[in-house]
């Protein structure tokens, strides 16, 4: 690919075990900030095992802006907030950006003032989606929802795991509560073989 080798990045995914968990395993800070669909999005190829962006889902992140004119829009399990940044640009009324880690929300509120979208319409909620989703204090509802949550999760701010095979029945149902009639969910999953129940 004629690449210089000092620009090459080498990870690899394993499987965790028990408690284990990926964490931040370099202060390299190769971080900037690059383009996709007409949007920018900060990136950072050294720090962390997953890079800020998961290119997989540039289609349908465009595909789900299309729908998102005029819509309140929930990203849960958000990560950077790439699909809020896409919903945004599109016209959304509202976005609601959910995810547990305060690292991602912060990169997630940085991407969509990047593109010129931050504003009080645009809220980023520090929280277990999975909990968060029957928070009687907050009773939001929304017209358009992408639900990707991840396959396993064991993260120690959660009360319990998370299995998308096991609990995506339960997170759905929590997830058409939040939404009004005619509201439409975009679920996804990396699961290999992951079968809806």
């Amino acid at each position: 690919l004629e690449v210089d080798p000092d620009e090459v990045w080498l990870k690899r995914r394993a499987r965790q075990r028990g408690a284990a968990q990926y964490t931040r395993f370099s202060r390299a800070g190769a971080r900037f900030v690059v383009s996709e669909g007409g949007h920018r999005f900060h990136v950072n190829l050294s720090d962390y095992l997953d890079t800020w962006l998961f290119l997989d889902h540039r289609k349908t992140r465009a595909l789900f802006a299309a729908e998102a004119a005029g819509k309140r829009v929930l990203n849960l399990f958000a990560y950077t907030g790439a699909f809020s940044v896409y919903a945004a640009a599109a016209g959304a009324r509202s976005t609601t950006t959910v995810d547990l880690s305060k690292t991602y929300l912060e990169i997630a509120a940085e991407n969509l003032e990047l593109n010129g979208l931050a504003g009080p319409q645009h809220r980023q909620v520090r929280a277990d989606a999975t909990t968060w989703l029957t928070d009687r204090a907050d009773r939001s509802m929304f017209d358009l929802c992408i639900l990707d949550p991840p396959t396993f999760s064991n993260s120690s701010a959660m009360s319990d795991t998370f299995d998308v095979q096991r609990d995506h029945p339960a997170l759905v149902e929590a997830t058409l509560d939040r939404m009004v009639p005619g509201g439409v969910l975009w679920f996804s999953t990396n699961r290999r073989k992951f079968k809806p129940a």
